[in-house]
């Protein structure tokens, strides 16, 4: 028997049986293993313990379930045993042929791969319209989305390149600060100010723009050219010099 027919048969009938679900498929495939070990040879003897292991079925009720539906909907012939120390039988059935008969035991005669069908898979018709689909896309929407990758490159570059911070010199910042009628010794304090701290807004983050941090310098310099906190007086301590120490306070 050709197997990569039979599997190819089955896997039709799978894709146009919607009864069947993954357990159903997981239980077939094992079954043909032992079938394979076999030599398809019909009936086989399984063992369920061994079967429920193979196929990852974990529960006895799934797996009579799917055996039974696997009989009922004919993809094999289920003869249960009901006896723990013989196996129970089961027929599978060849796929390869328009009959749904159990193969024959007789197995004398070998296919060579030269006699072996070119059976599309059961999905060959939607892989050919993909392949289709990606073969006649113009080589224009490649270059596009290459041109659309470099454009989204060269704006993000842009972006990079405006956001960078630039010192400024202290000529640039004494020309901002007359600019503004500040005198140029607060032009000197806020260079050398930020200078010193690496050009860092609030001793962390990094200066972006150093116009608006000299605009903040000069509202601060003139919130305390208005109001400078007036220093209190020392107070003096007024003793006598006759006091008498010796007296309690």
């Amino acid at each position: 028997m050709n197997y990569i027919r039979h599997l190819a048969g089955f896997f039709e009938r799978v894709a146009a049986d919607e009864r069947l679900n993954p357990t159903h498929i997981s239980m077939y495939v094992s079954l043909f293993q032992f079938w394979n070990a076999s030599r398809f040879k019909n009936p086989i003897s399984i063992s369920r313990n061994e079967l429920m292991r193979v196929s990852k079925i974990s529960a006895k009720a799934t797996y009579h379930k799917c055996m039974k539906d696997l009989n009922d909907f004919g993809y094999l012939k289920y003869k249960p045993s009901f006896n723990p120390f013989k196996g129970s039988l089961v027929y599978l059935f060849n796929f390869q042929t328009s009959s749904e008969q159990p193969v024959s035991t007789d197995h004398t005669k070998n296919e060579t791969g030269a006699e072996q069908a070119q059976e599309p898979y059961i999905n060959a018709s939607n892989i050919t319209n993909q392949t289709s689909l990606n073969l006649g896309e113009p080589a224009q929407k490649k270059e596009v989305q290459k041109v659309n990758r470099q454009g989204k490159k060269e704006k993000s570059s842009a972006k990079k390149e405006r956001n960078v911070f630039v010192v400024p010199k202290l000529t640039q910042v004494q020309e901002y600060f007359a600019s503004q009628k500040f005198p140029p010794v607060e032009a000197s304090k806020f260079y050398n100010y930020f200078q010193s701290n690496g050009w860092l807004v609030g001793g962390r983050t990094k200066m972006k723009d150093w116009q608006a941090a000299a605009r903040n310098w000069m509202l601060n310099a003139n919130k305390f050219a208005k109001g400078k906190p007036v220093k209190p007086k020392a107070k003096h301590l007024h003793a006598t010099t006759n006091k008498n120490y010796s007296e309690p306070l």
